[in-house]
């Protein structure tokens, strides 16, 4: 299949092409399992071209970094001074189609036309897109200019690349000034942007601002405190601390970088203070010049702190020198940036029409591919399609808090925390996190507390609760967090970083009920392999179901497989495949299959089935030669919790593969319970499946 190309270029540096790079490889890898990322021309003032190295790790690209681009603008300089330009032109070309050949797609990214020397005195960019045939999109730098400027650059662009006969996409105005836009806005009414739209995003001072991570890199630190995650903070401004302590707490702001020598111990403990003091702003971190270790005492004074999340860095200089060099820390994101690479997705998705964009650049390319990242960034597509309101009720949780920022920042959900307001602001204000779009709701005062309490004992007063029962039971966030969803105050819940699956499931079970015609609660698991997802159920919740709970798993997982996009081919699981097999075991599975086919004639349905006879179509050409699920399944159901969550582990950590959830599936509304050893990205795409369940609510 021939692949198709897209052409992301700007003229001035600083104007965010990466930003667009990384938006339009989201709406890219959640449609298409294999796509490419070229540079025709990089510049070598570095090791490696940040741009191509970045985008091939975050997007876990199946390339070698020399494939990805072609040449250094040295080496263009010296082909136009020796009247080569055909020739570059040709070894672009040799290099591009043999992407073209191997990938779905190839984005290409240009390098700023500001980076050449008068010795290229045209647009480069539209000369190589207009000779690769790749559909062109234009990135304009807004900072510092007015809407009028901005919108003359846009007319005269649009010219451009119309004349040099180039297909123009879209054209993307960066880093506006908040103030114009409106008018910029009304500006562009007068521009015919049918066939091709503008998309003005305004300037994000984080997007432009180093981390304590950025400082240590390019200053050489070493780091004496905090974790690894703590280097994320922001360094919004820098102060050297020169004063008395009581006098240098008075200029303390958000954000500062403290740069004072480290024999200042005054001035190392108030600064520290100030973190865990309501009364001052929290700083990013500090960092001690002239190689000047604390002394023993305050070294000790640090090792008994139990969670200080503050970095504490050192370096070699003197603080004059360090301060001139913390100043010229450029800004930029790498793989790790998790807060950048959310806020700056964010601010993508929310100004971009990326259903839209993402058929115009892909409207006659297909794939049957489904990697991991493929799963996720559909995720996150389809949650943010219809934003639904989910409930976290453990907002104690560092992690609970870390998945918030990043969910917001992606615009993914609402998200409701349970718990006192001032205090989760103050937890997240010492991580350095921001959460403050969040909705808090404290349930020990909260109006709807003596509502919820009423309903619950309605619900559960034939079963023997008392009203003093049922109010002990709302006390518990789960409960009450639960009842948000029944009563429709919030659209789904996810819960048990710190409960227990039980304490997830019990409050569920009790208020929100299953599903009609559906007895119990189940779970599956999205596999993620290297090229497909499988879903497999259940191998968290039923220890040892009967044929018709067997069988009611299975088309409530076929269900589920459906509504995230995989096509559902069941395989009821056994240790033997068709008749070969007899005993108890077996019986049920085919019992179970059996219900099934009955139940949902039109579902593709086999059992019992062995898992290499599921999986493995040359094993199924001799034990099942004419089924129509053998060797294609892609729903597993397993005979019972033993097998099935032995064997997801068991793929997981063979392969490799990312496995999602338990994602529970039964329930009249979306309830979901994490592991308490989650990761905050895992808790991150239970919120998004929550969000997408509920759409379908």
């Amino acid at each position: 299949m021939k692949a198709d190309s897209l052409y992301i270029s700007s003229l001035e540096p600083a104007a965010g092409s990466l930003i667009i790079t990384m938006g339009i490889m989201e709406l890219l890898k959640g449609k298409l399992g294999r796509v490419a990322f070229f540079r025709p021309v990089i510049d070598v003032s570095s090791e490696k071209d940040h741009d191509t190295s970045f985008v091939l790790e975050k997007y876990a690209l199946d390339m070698n970094y020399e494939d990805a681009y072609g040449f250094t603008t040295h080496e263009v300089e010296n082909f136009m001074a020796e009247n080569k330009f055909n020739y570059f032109i040709e070894s672009l070309l040799e290099k591009f189609k043999k992407l073209e050949n191997s990938y779905d797609f190839v984005v290409v990214e240009g390098l700023n036309n500001s980076s050449f020397s008068n010795s290229v005195d045209f647009d480069i960019n539209l000369a190589i897109a207009q000779n690769l045939g790749a559909p062109y999109i234009s990135v304009l730098k807004g900072k510092n200019k007015s809407a009028i400027e901005i919108f003359d650059e846009i007319s005269i662009e649009k010219d451009s690349i119309k004349n040099a006969g180039c297909t123009h996409i879209a054209t993307f105005v960066n880093r506006i000034d908040p103030k114009i836009t409106n008018e910029l806005r009304g500006n562009l009414l007068s521009l015919n942007t049918k066939d091709s739209p503008v998309y003005l995003l305004e300037e994000v001072t984080e997007l432009d601002t180093p981390t304590v991570a950025e400082i240590k890199k390019n200053l050489g630190c070493i780091q004496i405190l905090g974790e690894e995650k703590d280097l994320r903070r922001v360094v919004k401004q820098s102060k050297i601390a020169a004063m008395k302590l009581e006098n240098f707490l008075e200029y303390l702001e958000d954000g500062d970088l403290i740069i004072v020598p480290g024999d200042r111990s005054d001035i190392i403990i108030g600064s520290l203070s100030s973190v865990f003091s309501k009364n001052y702003p929290t700083i990013s971190g500090i960092l001690l010049t002239g190689g000047i270790l604390p002394h023993k005492s305050i070294k000790k004074l640090f090792s008994g702190f139990d969670k200080c999340t503050m970095p504490i860095l050192s370096v070699e200089e003197d603080t004059y020198t360090t301060a001139m060099k913390v100043k010229d820390v450029p800004a930029t994101i790498t793989p790790q940036s998790d807060r950048k690479i959310a806020l700056a997705m964010g601010l993508f998705s929310s100004n971009v029409d990326t259903n839209y964009l993402g058929n115009k650049i892909v409207s006659e390319i297909t794939s049957d591919t489904i990697t991991p990242i493929m799963f996720e960034f559909g995720l996150f597509e389809r949650a943010r399609s219809d934003k639904k309101r989910i409930v976290l009720p453990e907002s104690g949780d560092e992690r609970i808090l870390r998945a918030t920022e990043i969910l917001l920042r992606r615009d993914v959900a609402q998200i409701i925390l349970l718990g006192d307001k001032k205090e989760t602001l103050e937890k997240s204000k010492t991580l350095g996190i921001d959460i403050s779009k969040a909705t808090f709701i404290d349930p020990k005062t909260s109006p709807l507390m003596d509502k919820y309490v009423n309903i619950f004992y309605e619900l559960r007063k034939k079963k023997g609760l008392s009203l003093e029962v049922a109010k002990q039971s709302l006390e518990l966030d789960s409960y009450f967090a639960t009842m948000m969803v029944h009563c429709g105050d919030a659209d789904g819940m996810v819960s048990g970083a710190v409960h227990t699956t039980q304490d997830t499931i019990r409050p569920a079970l009790q208020i929100i009920k299953t599903k009609p015609d559906i007895s119990i609660v189940s779970s599956v698991f999205f596999m993620c392999l290297e090229t497909k997802v499988l879903v497999y159920g259940d191998c968290a919740v039923n220890q040892d179901p009967n044929a018709e709970q067997l069988a009611q798993i299975a088309m409530t997982s076929s269900q589920t497989a459906k509504i995230f996009g995989i096509e559902p081919r069941v395989a009821m699981l056994s240790y033997s495949t068709g008749d070969s097999g007899k005993g108890d075991d077996v019986e049920k599975v085919r019992d179970a299959a059996n219900i099934v086919k009955e139940k949902m004639p039109d579902l593709l349905v086999e059992g019992p089935i062995q898992y290499d006879a599921a999986i493995d179509k040359k094993v199924a050409k001799t034990k099942l030669p004419n089924s129509k699920v053998a060797g294609r399944a892609t729903v597993f159901i397993f005979p019972d919790l033993n097998t099935g969550n032995n064997t997801y582990k068991a793929v997981q950590r063979s392969s490799g593969a990312i496995a999602i959830g338990p994602v529970l599936q039964g329930l009249n509304k979306p309830v979901n319970d994490l592991s308490r050893g989650c990761l905050v990205a895992d808790i991150v795409n239970t919120v998004a499946i929550t969000a997408i369940q509920a759409q379908g609510v």
